[in-house]
């Protein structure tokens, strides 16, 4: 399977962004098309490489759909194909303003508009007024010939045609010419709001670092981030970007997250403590030892998330799309029967009911439908990203307001994943002790063992090992120079009583060739907004469990203090994927929230699955549906509230929409409206769905 991108440089129509997907769908060879609309890019998949002719067809589909927008290819090997010029692409590129042309046919329209009232005579009138008709509508007049030529003939296009040649017919010239100046000026609104949907939500990809100034041989290079390699050393300054994900090596410093975690309070970091790609450096310069290459670093995986967001579309833009293209033919079928069937009925004039046909074709064009229901979902996605929830499509978040059970993994999801020790029974010296137990823990990289290391208040002599070896599910066994042989794991490993041990924890016993000396408890910590987070969907009655990997009674001591009713333990991934479906329901939606390597199977089954972005593997964020950044379980409950209020946007702008239109279709059709209000009804429905679709943006959530 062949993957292109082709970019569509001034692409602002929703509806024609279907149509364009639609069409290129149907091309030989093509197995998948898709338009992401924010990213103004299309998505091509192909079962064999042809795709020299599958670029020419789509330049065709485009030019007819949309003749202004600029089809771009970059291939990295053979340089930019587009369907301009390089200097009719720059000087495109450069423009302050893409919507100028539209603003400037639009004035000039309502300027001759003007001067159509202050003229005498019915011929000067007729002249004024068909340029001002000619001025905004060229381009749709053009369109709908060119869609009738290819068979395509019922579309908006088609609509505002009839509808306004109908009224120059009928001698309605000013109402002629209104109907498309304000059908374009209802256009404008469109481009103006999808505009400014996207730039909110690429804004997120201006967080991609530009350089990298990379310490090699004690000089500073700017390098560009792909370009840096894993454990090299990077300088950044304040007000730098994070390039790249690293540890700090020198210095300290606060960073701004904001971009990642949606958190306005800085971080303070010191030496040992991990910088995320996209942060900004804000106060000191440090140096940093890159963990992860650009292709895989945090702000990569955020780029490509945000970039994909749109091709997942929700049930009701799937629902939306499909009805606006039976919708259209009907309606033009009942102003056929409107004009025609009454004044045969009653033997009235048939230009009053031909004028009422008019009126109803004007009023029933489905533009604030199309565009509105994607804005909405647009703001939503948007919102999401603007409180650190990565969304991977619409129709995510709109499944969110239909979950019924969350089930949580416990380390790393509702505990911090970061472990102590927190006692150390032994009749040992307890210094000696730990210093046995950092010897042979200081070899593993699991984060248990290397809170045994830390909390060894000295340096394990690593000279004194000559032979490591790690047993998994059990533990590890070291062998020292001396001849002695360490081991420390739990009982499978090493022998010890431990129902004397009353405090929960997992814990480490330790021997000495054989013998029993220790053991060391290690806990970790609940997160500090896990108790509220299950209480809120207790609330709301979502059903609550949790599913892990550890023992009995540290399962148990966190599902209590939380208040989750049901706990599973000592689980392997493929029991967490058993008791998962037995929860997943065809009446509501189950989540799965986790951060592991091991959760990514259950992630990927669930019916949403919810990954940790900050602690989360690379795998669990991959199979998510939705990535939380900073690790709250509390944002869990912000991305259902911006859910809800998306579809509350989205329903009022469908009734809105629909009422409004049936309302003004009935007056029209019964004598009671003009075309005039018709038009007014048509722009201003539209006008009042785009406002209302950027509430969901500029609304503060918890």
């Amino acid at each position: 399977m062949v993957k292109k991108e082709i970019r569509l440089e001034g692409l602002d129509c929703a509806n024609c962004a279907a149509k364009i997907e639609e069409d290129v769908n149907r091309l030989d060879h093509v197995s998948l098309a898709r338009v992401n609309l924010i990213t103004s890019t299309l998505s091509v998949e192909m079962e064999k490489d042809d795709f020299k002719s599958v670029l020419e067809d789509t330049r065709s589909i485009v030019k007819k759909h949309e003749p202004d927008v600029n089809v771009v290819y970059e291939d990295l090997e053979g340089g930019t194909e587009g369907q301009h010029s390089d200097r009719e692409r720059k000087d495109s590129s450069s423009r302050k303003d893409p919507l100028l042309k539209e603003k400037i046919s639009i004035e000039l329209a309502l300027a001759f508009f003007t001067i159509g009232f202050l003229i005498p005579g019915e011929q000067m009138k007729f002249v004024v007024y068909f340029i001002s008709f000619m001025i905004a509508g060229y381009p749709v007049l053009k369109r709908a010939v060119t869609n009738i030529m290819r068979g395509e003939i019922f579309d908006e296009n088609f609509l505002m045609s009839i509808a306004t040649i109908g009224a120059f017919a009928i001698r309605e010239y000013p109402e002629g010419a209104a109907v498309m100046i304000f059908y374009q000026v209802g256009e404008l609104f469109q481009s103006i709001a999808v505009n400014h949907s996207r730039r909110s939500i690429t804004n997120l990809l201006k967080i991609r670092p530009d350089y990298a100034v990379v310490l090699r041989e004690g000089e500073e290079f700017r390098v560009d981030p792909k370009d840096v390699a894993l454990d090299e050393v990077v300088v950044i300054r304040p007000g730098e970007k994070v390039p790249l994900d690293a540890v700090i090596i020198e210095g300290g410093t606060s960073v701004d997250t904001k971009v990642l975690t949606g958190e306005s309070v800085p971080r303070d970091l010191a030496v040992g403590d991990e910088v995320l790609s996209g942060f900004i450096n804000i106060s000191g310069m440090i140096r940093v030892r890159v963990t992860r290459l650009f292709s895989e670093s945090s702000v990569a995986k955020i780029l490509r998330i945000v970039q994909e967001a749109s091709a997942n579309k929700a049930k009701t833009e799937q629902f939306i799309t499909k009805f606006a293209k039976v919708y259209t033919p009907i309606v033009v079928l009942l102003a056929v029967m409107l004009s025609t069937l009454p004044p045969l009925v009653t033997g009235q004039p048939f230009s009053v009911w031909f004028y009422r046909a008019l009126i109803f074709l004007v009023i029933s064009c489905p533009c604030a439908l199309v565009i509105s229901i994607p804005l909405g979902f647009f703001g939503g996605i948007g919102a999401a990203s603007k409180n650190g929830i990565l969304v991977k499509g619409s129709n995510f978040l709109e499944a969110l307001n239909d979950v019924g059970t969350v089930v949580f993994d416990k380390t790393g999801t509702l505990t911090e994943g970061t472990f102590t020790v927190t006692e150390v029974l032994t009749d040992m010296d307890k210094h000696e002790f730990m210093g046995i137990a950092a010897l042979a823990e200081m070899n593993s990289s699991h984060p248990i063992a290397r809170s045994v290391v830390l909390a060894y208040r000295g340096t394990p002599d690593a000279s004194a090992i000559r032979d490591v070896k790690e047993i998994p599910g059990r533990g590890v066994s070291v062998t020292l120079a001396n001849g002695d042989l360490i081991e420390a794991g739990n009982r499978r490993l090493v022998e010890a009583d431990e129902l004397g041990m009353r405090q929960s924890g997992s814990r480490i016993h330790v021997a000495r060739n054989g013998s029993y000396l220790g053991t060391i408890i290690v806990s970790d910590s609940l997160k500090s907004n896990s108790r509220a987070a299950v209480a809120a969907l207790g609330r709301r009655s979502i059903r609550t469990s949790m599913l892990t990997g550890d023992l009995r009674a540290n399962a148990m001591e966190v599902a209590e203090a939380l208040g989750i009713a049901e706990t599973h333990y000592e689980l392997m991934p493929e029991a967490k994927l058993t008791i998962l479906e037995s929860y997943l329901s065809t009446k509501s939606k189950t989540i799965f929230v986790g951060d592991g390597i091991n959760d990514t199977p259950v992630l990927a089954r669930a019916d949403i699955g919810i990954a940790m972005g900050a602690m989360g593997s690379d795998a669990a964020i991959e199979a998510a549906d939705i990535v939380i950044m900073d690790d709250e379980p509390m944002k869990l409950l912000t991305s259902f509230d911006i859910a809800a209020y998306t579809r509350k946007i989205v329903y009022q702008n469908i009734i809105l929409a629909m009422g409004i239109k049936i309302a003004v279709m009935t007056l029209g059709a019964l004598g009671y409206a003009s075309m005039w209000q018709a038009v007014f009804a048509d722009v201003g429905v539209a006008i009042l769905a785009i406002i209302n679709a950027t509430r969901i943006m500029n609304r503060k959530y918890r």
